[in-house]
């Protein structure tokens, strides 16, 4: 059985895989151009793929030995999950593994904004700091302000328990009911989407991506939100539309943001780069050694199990005779 894995991995992927699986895996760092990953999906019997890798009806056509996609993340937003279906082809993700990792940088995106770090790094690098001065960097206080979460799958949630620490309100905007026990348990409270922008100081972003969230937060939205609320956004890049995130900061709408995936990545927006109250981080959310190492053992491991005939532990789609 042959697996292609398209990016080089935190472990070792033969002791998961076994002896009888031929193992094409591509070493570059960077995402394989089109034409590589079609020839080399051609003669595979299971893909191992990353978030930015896109698995069409054009790849699974050109692909007939294909029988699982074992996406390495929890969102399959790059993956057409009913053209697989179709196809007979089984689809998994690596959910629960990342939650803490990315809550965890979410916060770091969060503190560092409201505290501008980033000009104050800069300052001190400069040889611009001068001695302290009683208004020098005012940033946003934590305790007392409000927190709004978009999404409260896990991550969502994670990120509201770690508010508590901090002293701060916490609302929450779910396309599902929460229920009550669950959000009593995180003091949070569940409010429709107008509300979350009106009332919350910083608004950090969890939501999948769908065709329903392209662009949640664009003019409009900016406009709706407090004057000098901060943005924060770990889920998916195509969520927020950067070239109004451009002008609400330019206007004063906004008082910062913090990104960690981009609309167009591995692209950024140029007018973002130079902006000190922008921090912008290259898709680190699940970047810690244990957690990467945990999501490629997921992948596998479903990889293997699908190869033996067997059921995978983690499927998106229906599970497949």
């Amino acid at each position: 059985m042959r697996v292609l894995i398209t990016r080089r991995l935190a472990i070792d992927p033969r002791p998961l895989l076994g002896p009888e699986a031929v193992i094409d895996q591509l070493e570059g760092e960077r995402a394989p151009v089109r034409e590589l990953l079609l020839e080399r999906a051609r003669e595979s019997h299971a893909l191992l793929s990353m978030v930015v890798d896109k698995i069409d009806a054009e790849l699974l056509d050109q692909s007939p030995l294909l029988r699982i996609v074992a996406n390495h993340a929890v969102g399959v937003d790059n993956i057409d999950v009913p053209a697989c279906t179709a196809r007979g082809v089984q689809v998994t993700n690596t959910p629960d593994v990342l939650t803490d990792s990315t809550a965890d940088l979410t916060w770091t995106l969060l503190l560092a904004v409201a505290r501008r770090l980033r000009e104050g790094e800069r300052l001190l690098r400069e040889g611009r700091f001068l001695g302290w001065t009683p208004t020098l960097l005012l940033g946003l206080e934590l305790n007392g302000a409000t927190l709004g979460v978009h999404g409260f799958g896990r991550i969502g949630q994670a990120v509201a328990r770690r508010a508590a620490g901090f002293g701060m309100r916490v609302v929450f905007h779910s396309r599902s009911q929460v229920p009550q026990a669950l959000a009593q348990s995180l003091h949070a409270r569940q409010v429709p989407f107008n509300e979350l922008l009106a009332s919350s100081d910083i608004i950090s972003i969890h939501c999948p991506s769908t065709p329903e969230t392209l662009h949640a937060y664009g003019a409009r939205q900016f406009a709706a939100m407090k004057r000098g609320a901060i943005l924060i956004n770990t889920a998916r890049g195509p969520i927020v539309d950067e070239a109004a995130l451009v002008a609400a900061l330019e206007a004063g709408t906004l008082g910062g943001a913090g990104l960690d995936v981009f609309e167009r990545e591995p692209l950024v927006n140029p007018a973002l780069l130079g902006r000190d109250d922008v921090v912008l981080l290259p898709h680190l959310g699940s970047a810690t050694q244990a957690t990467r190492a945990r999501m490629a053992t997921l992948a596998l491991t479903d990889i293997a199990r699908v190869l033996r005939g067997e059921r995978p532990l983690h499927p998106v789609n229906q599970p497949l005779p």
